[in-house]
């Protein structure tokens, strides 16, 4: 098994059926529920446990989750009411040494419950040809929203399995 990528890299098809999009939204739909069975009842000790040496801590992963998807969301609406927005990547790195990420996950849990929740409704109200809209990431170039559920239904799933290697 490969520790990093123990569900292995996100591949997407260059055409994008409609039901791997309902496939990948139900996974995004979900993953709060599945998230918090996993880690609900995790002790502090439990929640310093890596899922190889020198990875993030489970505590880091379940905060790096809310801010990335945080960022996703926010990419997605700028994608819907601006012209291919070239947006802003983050230090994801840094993001997780920072003070915030010692805090309980319940925050955390939180936030991931709420923005999944606005973000599943916000993907079932658009429309075909909004989903073709992108914006510009200056690492990976141009992004479709309809590949974008894609990367943060693998990503939601990739981090999970993170977690439940990080118990074994």
């Amino acid at each position: 098994m490969n520790e990093r990528f123990p569900i292995g890299e996100f591949v997407c098809t260059e055409h994008i059926s409609t039901e791997e999009i309902k496939s990948w939204l139900n996974e995004i739909r979900t993953l709060p529920m599945r998230l918090m069975e996993v880690v609900h009842h995790l002790s502090d000790e439990e929640l310093e446990y890596t899922y190889r040496e020198g990875s993030w801590t489970i505590r880091q992963i379940v905060h790096h989750i809310a801010d990335s998807h945080m960022n996703a969301y926010i990419r997605f609406k700028l994608a819907l009411t601006e012209e291919n927005p070239i947006i802003k990547p983050y230090a994801e790195e840094k993001w997780a040494g920072l003070p915030d990420s010692k805090l309980s996950i319940v925050s955390s849990l939180n936030i991931i419950e709420s923005l999944h929740e606005r973000w599943v409704h916000l993907i079932e109200n658009v429309t075909d040809e909004q989903l073709k809209r992108a914006f510009i990431h200056p690492d990976s170039g141009i992004v479709s929203l309809e590949k974008n559920i894609g990367i943060y239904a693998w990503h939601g799933n990739h981090h999970l399995a993170h977690i439940k290697n990080a118990l074994k």
